[in-house]
């Protein structure tokens, strides 16, 4: 006789297994992240999303983002523009937080004050838009002066304090130094020509004289002050003097090009150019040092222009939260420490400028650890979709006044005016 009781049992376990059947199962989220293609970025970038999959459980897709920054701009905006959901995780330049801010998360309500605390406060300031934090800063670098030490001491001048103190030294060893035969000699060079670098090299002179930026945090202007205008006095007077004309047209590598070939004393640039400097086979090999940009005159400040990449979360992903969770793992301390070691990339986190691994390997990290202390952030988030306009105007000008072909004798009342209409005064919506 069958056993009555243990036939319900089996009863119930094969309906129960049935109905399993027709359920499915929960299926792992797939994260589309966009990552460059400069250098050892794509690699270094996929090898981080993948550790994050192979953790997490969850699937990433790896796409290749267009290598000009400004096309690669275009697209987003055309993703954006259909609202689509192709892509969930953005890589976005410096300058873009306020630019694209309407379609990425908030990622505040994701992290605890600890977790935002970590990072450099001037990528949180420069990630923020009104109020919002709409990326996580992944990548930075700051620009530094770089100098002939072997000249420095070669001359007995110190490393200038003050861009002051850079004018006379430069006059003198720039003289020196041409009276012993090489008439190509000058004694600074940094980026002129009229696009974003001089934008960022007339910024570091403006705000090593004043504290504000020209444009506040409320969106109002700051720009015709008499800080400003003798910044920008001092920097034309160098031109033709101890800056070749031919800085007008110079971008970073051509800077590098002049400093890096033995003809300049003083250079303003980025980080990337230390390991070329001290490549094998470089004139400049063991002979360049790093410092602060100078202040504006003894009240003034150290500064120096912020710049890198940031990952962002886009508002019409389907998987918000592990997106975040990737852009959270990929900023994290255990992955920027080992795109540190990997491959030279500064990281974002402040105790990792401590760490001995990192240091070890790349002691110009800790040289520079100051300089992200110091660092100031250009306009973008405050001015949103204008910064393109703003910076154009503000480096047109600029420019105009270093080759000394200013159409008014107020150029700074005049940009100012002009910026003020197109904010609806200091609204910048």
């Amino acid at each position: 006789m069958v056993n009555v009781k243990w036939l319900t049992v089996f009863k119930i376990f094969v309906l129960g297994l049935g109905i399993l059947m027709y359920i499915p199962l929960s299926k792992a989220a797939t994260v589309r992240i966009m990552c460059g293609t400069v250098g050892q970025e794509f690699a270094t970038c996929k090898k981080g999303a993948e550790d994050w999959a192979q953790k997490t459980g969850n699937e990433v897709e790896v796409l290749t983002a267009i290598a000009d920054s400004s096309e690669r701009l275009t697209l987003y905006h055309q993703l954006f523009a259909t609202k689509s959901s192709d892509v969930d995780v953005f890589t976005i330049d410096t300058t873009w937080p306020g630019l694209l801010s309407n379609h990425f998360l908030d990622l505040l309500p994701y992290m605890d004050a600890s977790d935002v605390e970590k990072y450099i406060p001037s990528l949180i300031e420069n990630n923020t838009v009104r109020g919002k934090l709409v990326a996580l800063p992944w990548y930075t670098e700051v620009a530094s002066l770089y100098y002939r030490k072997d000249l420095l001491e070669k001359y007995g001048e110190p490393v200038p304090e003050t861009w002051e103190d850079l004018t006379r030294i430069s006059k003198r060893i720039q003289e020196a130094e041409r009276n012993e035969g090489n008439s190509n000699f000058w004694g600074f060079v940094f980026q002129g020509k009229a696009y974003e670098g001089l934008t960022c090299n007339a910024l570091e002179w403006i705000r090593s004289f004043q504290v504000a930026p020209i444009v506040r945090k409320d969106g109002t202007l700051n720009i015709d002050t008499p800080e400003s205008s003798k910044a920008l006095e001092i920097a034309a007077s160098w031109v033709g003097d101890i800056v070749p004309m031919g800085v007008l047209n110079y971008e970073e590598e051509e800077a590098r090009g002049v400093f890096q070939s033995g003809n300049a004393l003083f250079m303003r640039n980025w980080p990337y150019v230390w390991s070329l400097i001290n490549q094998q086979d470089s004139p400049m090999r063991g002979k360049v040092g790093v410092a602060l940009l100078p202040r504006g005159g003894k009240n003034g400040q150290h500064v120096g222009m912020l710049g890198g990449w940031h990952l962002a979360v886009s508002k019409y992903t389907r998987n918000p939260k592990e997106a975040v969770d990737l852009v959270r793992y990929l900023t994290g301390k255990k992955e920027l420490k080992r795109r540190a070691l990997s491959a030279n990339y500064f990281p974002t986190i402040k105790s990792l400028y401590a760490d001995k691994e990192i240091l070890k390997k790349h002691p110009f990290m800790q040289v520079l650890r100051p300089h992200f202390e110091k660092a100031i952030v250009r306009p973008s988030a405050q001015t949103g979709k204008w910064y393109g306009q703003v910076s154009t105007e503000f480096c047109n000008v600029v420019h105009r006044m270093l080759s000394k072909r200013t159409r008014t004798k107020y150029p700074l009342k005049v940009l100012e005016k002009k910026l003020l209409l197109l904010s609806r005064n200091g609204q910048w919506r």
